[in-house]
């Protein structure tokens, strides 16, 4: 960059302007996760793209994983991840890691970068306002039809309470939320990212949901980009076996978010420095973007 002409580093910033103006006071749902989140160039310029956000009238909402950081941690203690149609297998040791990785160390890690760049950033987990909801989520076996997988403390969402975050977007906040549920009884369960990702998105009523993953996008057999995909290629991708593993859930959310408002859901390779700029602030398609028609 230090070295372009003034004059194209101009029309670089003046491509920006229509698309503030389209997404000022908007909320944008962003799902942060993969080596976006463990290189360091990377989570710098995550941390600034959220703050350059903010300060241009955007309303930026984080929800962050941390399947790397938890399966180390796991390892440190002799267990190694088990996985399930890509839901983690959570029996009680793990959850206990899983809420001091989640909700202490990688989100006070986000929470402090976003600072550090001059964002105001305020870490969130399930039971900061009540505002995830949860119960013991119960998985349909695959392999034997009519019964259940008992993946431990996995959760799913029962009930999203948005109102601290509101309150903290009115405030100029920058709410970053860790995918840790609560049952009424105050029982801690892990839920997978992108699913409450998807449902902070529809009941905020975002205008765009943005899943940060470790590929170009969606990809066919033969790893190409897909850059467009209806419900329907999306059922056909799954009966073929195309999305499988952890880009179920993410997928599956994606849709269902698009399906219930959300105006616009891309997933987007978070391994580029600057992904997030790249799709909300250029013309140029990225990832591939999910439609609910």
């Amino acid at each position: 960059m230090t070295n372009l002409p003034p004059t194209v580093k101009a029309e670089i910033l003046a491509e920006a302007l229509p698309y503030i103006q389209k997404f000022h006071g908007k909320t944008i749902v962003i799902k942060y996760g993969g080596n976006a989140m463990v290189e360091e160039r990377l989570k710098h310029g995550f941390a600034r793209d959220i703050v350059l956000l903010k300060l241009v009238g955007m309303n930026p909402v984080v929800v962050h994983g941390g399947g790397p950081q938890i399966d180390n941690a796991l390892r440190k203690i002799g267990k190694s991840g088990t996985f399930i149609q890509g839901m983690r297998i959570t029996d009680e040791e793990t959850m206990e890691v899983v809420e001091w990785v989640l909700g202490g160390e990688v989100q006070q890690d986000i929470v402090m970068l976003i600072n550090q760049y001059g964002g105001q950033a305020v870490g969130l987990t399930g039971k900061d306002g009540g505002l995830i909801h949860a119960q013991k989520m119960r998985m349909p076996d695959a392999e034997n039809p009519g019964q259940f997988v008992d993946l431990g403390f996995v959760g799913e969402i029962t009930e999203i309470n948005p109102a601290v975050v509101k309150a903290l977007q009115d405030d100029a906040f920058i709410p970053v939320i860790s995918p840790i549920g609560f049952s009424d009884d105050g029982q801690a369960y892990n839920i997978n990212a992108d699913l409450v990702a998807g449902e902070i998105a529809k009941i905020l009523q975002a205008e765009k949901l943005i899943m940060m993953t470790n590929t170009p996008g969606v990809l066919d057999k033969n790893d190409n980009l897909l850059p467009d995909l209806s419900a329907s290629e999306i059922d056909a991708l799954f009966a073929d076996g195309t999305i499988s593993g952890g880009m179920m859930p993410k997928i599956s959310s994606a849709l269902d978010a698009a399906k219930s408002g959300v105006k616009a859901v891309h997933v987007i390779d978070g391994r580029i420095e600057h992904s997030l700029l790249l799709e909300i602030l250029t013309e140029q398609p990225f990832g591939t973007m999910i439609r609910s028609g």
